[in-house]
């Protein structure tokens, strides 16, 4: 036994793996030599049982991307002659193909809209949370989510040259090309070599014995260093977990300590990806509340993520509900009732003036959309939504900060003026606006202040989660492929669960580094008094099994939730 593990850790060694491992080894055959056999079984017992512990840490690691690769479309159906559809396999869509898309299904490739209008779900793309209108003759990106109509489109690629599929081999490609990761305990191994050979060399030159230059490398044996990090580290996982946080291996963790820069995605990370009423522009002829009210009782039977938006506003500001009658909806336009003996009209600009006349108020800003309504024929005023910035977003950031942050980063798909507007809201001064999936990789990798940190929750984050040093999902609510992607998932919908990552992090990564300090004092104590001659290989090996233990148990203090000074709490 002591023989196979001694030829994995000489193989190792040759192949420039080398670490603790040399002075392992050195103990192995030292004691093989002079005969101390069960010394060496022992020593090699510890050393497979610290190995198995940090095996075990290192299949924590990230699942294959499963999730999206199962996203992505399967089949598409295409329009043959006479109109008849057949579902056909995505790898047989061809350029030209015209393609029929239902209700609520995922773009299958890149195409052009044929169909008059739609709206699409490009969240998972773009980050962007509000629906997108499309034209006909406008290209549709694929995994796109369709709106709540039928559509036609044109391939204008197949499956492979399409947009998500893009998508899946930047994550792939990402993954592949993150550089390795030193392990803890090697970084100690050069000096703590040296300086036990050193003792034991002197050992044998004072005693004249062979024998006690074994008997001091027996004690200075590096089970300590092997297994106090993997002990931490588990232990910081675990916490993490309680705490909504899967970190997946224990050397994201010891990243986590050393953060410098930390990027953020904007929907759906530093704010809620839900849109929310933020402003109600009635005409001289109706009050905020009653333009409101009339709305939103039009908009209640409506399934449209800005329609419950409108619904809960007014059930917010305490608004009674009137009932609809003769509702007539145009798919991805608007819809007409008469409500209290009223015609209303509710729905985009264009739907609203066909019904109104020409509507003189100036368009919404940046990152706002606006829902038009006429009331009897006339036009009677517009209602704001937009995407609400999440309420500990600014204190999370001011923590990020004490916790040594250096740099705070806004990488965002949405327009400038969009994200600056959140960005200023935030205290963040620098912005990355409009970027494209491959844009925000090339974002990251051009950070100096390293490790970065990046963190985001949608399928278009998915690439740059891999790329960064250390990338954090927000998996509450975001997509799957986000979750694959990164090394931590947040998986309550809470950002502050950043801090607390980094916080945990920090802490098991010092109890990590002082458990391998202790264990290193208590063997060269042993060390000093192995030089002597009064500890036998055997009995000296039975003192590293305590040393080993003393070790674990304060690794285990990783377990225990402890107040951070740097947050001063």
């Amino acid at each position: 036994m002591a023989a196979v593990r001694g030829w994995r850790m000489l193989r190792d060694i040759i192949r420039g793996h080398a670490g603790v491992d040399i002075l392992a080894i050195a103990a192995i055959l030292a004691t093989v030599a002079v005969g101390e056999y069960w010394a060496s079984l022992v020593i090699v017992l510890m050393l497979s049982g610290g190995e198995a512990l940090e095996d075990f840490a290192g299949r924590r690691a990230r699942r294959e991307l499963t999730a999206l690769l199962a996203r992505a479309p399967q089949s598409a159906h295409r329009v043959g002659v006479g109109d008849s559809v057949d579902e056909i396999p995505i790898d047989a869509v061809a350029l030209g193909d015209e393609l029929f898309v239902r209700p609520g299904e995922v773009v299958p490739v890149d195409g052009t809209l044929l169909s008059e209008i739609a709206t699409f779900d490009e969240s998972q793309l773009t980050g962007e949370s509000l629906p997108v209108e499309r034209g006909a003759g406008e290209q549709v990106l694929s995994g796109s989510v369709n709106g709540e109509s039928a559509i036609r489109i044109r391939a204008t690629a197949v499956a492979a040259d399409s947009q998500y599929q893009r998508v899946v081999q930047l994550v792939a490609s990402a993954a592949q090309s993150r550089a390795p990761l030193v392990r803890l305990a090697d970084r100690f191994a050069v000096p703590f070599t040296v300086v036990s050979v050193a003792i034991a060399g002197f050992a044998w030159w004072l005693s004249g014995e062979p024998v006690r230059f074994a008997e001091v490398l027996v004690v200075a044996t590096p089970c300590p260093l092997l297994i106090a990090a993997p002990v931490a580290f588990i232990a910081g996982m675990s916490r993490s977990a309680k705490a909504g946080v899967i970190v997946k291996s224990g050397q994201i963790l010891e990243q986590l300590s050393r953060v410098k820069t930390v990027a953020f995605d904007k929907t759906g990370t530093l704010t809620l990806g839900l849109p929310k009423v933020v402003g109600v522009l009635p005409r001289e002829s109706l009050a905020s509340n009653e333009l409101l009210s009339l709305v939103a009782s039009v908009e209640q039977y409506s399934p449209h993520v800005l329609a419950s938006a409108i619904v809960d506003a007014a059930l917010a500001a305490g608004l009674a509900l009137q009932p609809a009658t003769e509702i007539h909806e145009e798919t991805a336009a608007g819809v007409t009732a008469t409500v209290g003996g009223r015609r209303i009209a509710v729905g985009k600009r264009r739907f609203v003036s066909g019904l109104a006349g020409d509507i003189d108020s100036p368009p919404p800003r940046s990152g706002q959309l606006a829902v038009y309504a006429a009331v009897d024929g006339a036009y009677a005023g517009e209602i704001l939504l937009s995407d609400r910035v999440r309420d500990n977003a600014k204190s999370t950031l001011a923590q990020l900060s004490r916790l040594g942050v250096r740099r705070t980063i806004l990488i965002s798909g949405d327009l400038a003026a969009t994200a600056q507007h959140v960005a200023d809201e935030l205290g963040i001064t620098e912005v990355r606006a409009q970027c494209l999936p491959e844009q925000k990789v090339e974002a990251v990798k051009g950070i100096t202040d390293r490790p970065v940190m990046m963190v985001g929750d949608g399928v278009n984050d998915a690439p740059v989660l891999a790329v960064a040093d250390i990338g954090v999902a927000m998996g509450a609510r975001g997509s799957t492929a986000a979750s694959e992607s990164a090394d931590v998932v947040i998986m309550v919908d809470d950002l502050s669960r950043v801090v607390r990552a980094i916080t945990i992090g920090w802490q098991t990564n010092a109890t990590a580094l002082r458990a391998i300090w202790l264990g290193i004092a208590l063997s060269l104590a042993l060390m000093i008094v192995a030089t002597f001659g009064v500890l036998p290989a055997i009995v000296g090996a039975a003192l590293q099994e305590v040393v080993d233990l003393l070790v674990i148990l304060y690794a285990l203090r990783g377990l225990v939730e402890r107040p951070d000074r740097r947050l001063g709490r």
